[in-house]
């Protein structure tokens, strides 16, 4: 039976003091950048980092006594994860956690600080599943699935009540999908309470499995032929509850690519100071890059903020040269004096800042007598970025544009 209104409404009486109302926080930067009225689901302020401690701490207080005794086990990349391991902390229960081998180190850590013991199996959520089901078995232990579940479901449903509460005559909601458990719930409440309020799914073009399983009909196992940023929605195959749900409620799906995560996650960094992953940032990039609710009041939520720092620093870069704003260029001069001095000169006219210089003289490529010398520059904008790239070609300068 699927998860109803009454099992949010429990779900919202059982959460305690541990479960935060998130802030929902009106944004003038995107709603100009959208032509929307922009709010921000702020889960990434949740307490672990995401919306997952929500189901994971409904699903583990209403166990019975008996169940705890053999404890939990779960799968994730790393969100579901800190959230089962911290609810199980609060239980005072033995918890495992299997997390794919490529998982965040930072996720990774952070669980394992929550007191969880964690096996690496795997390459992606589909394979991490399979070997915690089958730890399941072999122990007893219960499995807490990341989404398909329907406690799990009622408890993110919390989320939809919430932005209702401080938004009602709201027109649009955006909402990440991996699984499918955010949305599922979301749906539930908002259309329980206004049918009218549309509400949006958005996947990664990598994972695009719920969108491809509703406009088939039938649950499909759908993407992993190419990479993505967004860990948290590289789900293949969505769940049973989920599906059932989201074919029933969704207005529609929607998918965005790694480009317009960078450029969201860059923007909320860098306007909002607000730290958001990929999977997390997903609604907001749909809206910056699509436009497709001009007039409205729309909701994105922000899923999660467990990002790891190495990605961080790429995201910044990329972001930065997206924009303009950074300029690498690899530059082939005579080695001799005097000759580098002119390129710097018509850097300082363009008003750029030299970040690095990697300066080769050996590399197979690079004949004898010359050197070769790789630029990282902070520039203004496209515009004075397009001054220097004139101004080089006009002293005949041989350079090739890394970015």
């Amino acid at each position: 039976m699927n998860p109803t209104f009454d099992d949010i409404l429990a779900a919202n009486a059982l959460r305690g003091n541990e479960i935060k109302k998130t802030p929902l926080i009106h944004t003038p930067t995107f709603s100009d950048m959208t032509g929307s009225e922009v709010y921000l689901k702020a889960e990434f302020r949740q307490k672990t980092g995401s919306f997952k401690i929500r189901g994971a701490y409904f699903k583990i207080k209403s166990l019975s006594n008996e169940e705890k005794t053999h404890g939990v086990v779960a799968a994730s990349a790393g969100n579901h994860a800190q959230g089962v391991a911290f609810a199980s902390s609060l239980e005072k229960i033995s918890c495992t956690i299997v997390m794919p081998k490529n998982a965040s180190p930072a996720k990774v850590a952070a669980t394992r600080g929550y007191g969880a013991n964690v096996i690496l199996e795997g390459v992606n959520y589909d394979e991490s599943s399979a070997k915690a089901k089958e730890i399941a078995k072999e122990t007893g232990a219960t499995l807490i699935h990341a989404f398909d579940d329907p406690q799990i479901i009622a408890a993110q449903g919390v989320i939809g009540l919430e932005i209702l509460d401080d938004l009602p005559d709201v027109d649009e909601i955006y909402v990440p999908i991996g699984g499918g458990g955010l949305a599922a719930g979301t749906l539930i409440a908002i259309k329980e309470k206004n049918p009218q309020i549309k509400v949006i799914g958005v996947q990664s073009k990598s994972f695009p499995s719920m969108y491809d399983s509703v406009k088939q009909g039938s649950i499909t196992s759908s993407g992993g032929g190419d990479r993505t940023i967004a860990d948290g929605i590289s789900v293949k195959v969505p769940g049973q509850w989920t599906f059932s749900i989201i074919k029933e409620l969704i207005d529609e799906i929607v998918l965005v690519d790694d480009v317009e995560i960078t450029k969201a996650m860059f923007l909320l960094m860098e306007r909002m100071k607000f730290v958001v992953e990929p999977a997390g940032a997903s609604s907001l990039a749909y809206l910056i890059s699509k436009k497709p609710s001009v007039g409205k009041k729309v909701v994105a939520i922000l899923a999660g903020g467990n990002v790891d720092m190495y990605l961080l620093g790429q995201i910044v870069d990329k972001g930065l040269a997206a924009m303009g704003r950074l300029l690498k260029i690899s530059v082939l001069l005579p080695d001799r004096p005097g000759a580098f001095k002119d390129i710097i000169d018509e850097i300082s006219l363009a008003n750029a800042n030299i970040i690095e210089v990697v300066h080769d003289r050996l590399s197979s490529d690079i004949n004898a007598g010359s050197a070769g010398v790789t630029l990282s520059l902070e520039i203004q904008g496209k515009e004075q970025a397009q001054l220097l790239i004139d101004s080089l070609k006009k002293k005949n300068v041989q350079f090739t544009l890394l970015t």
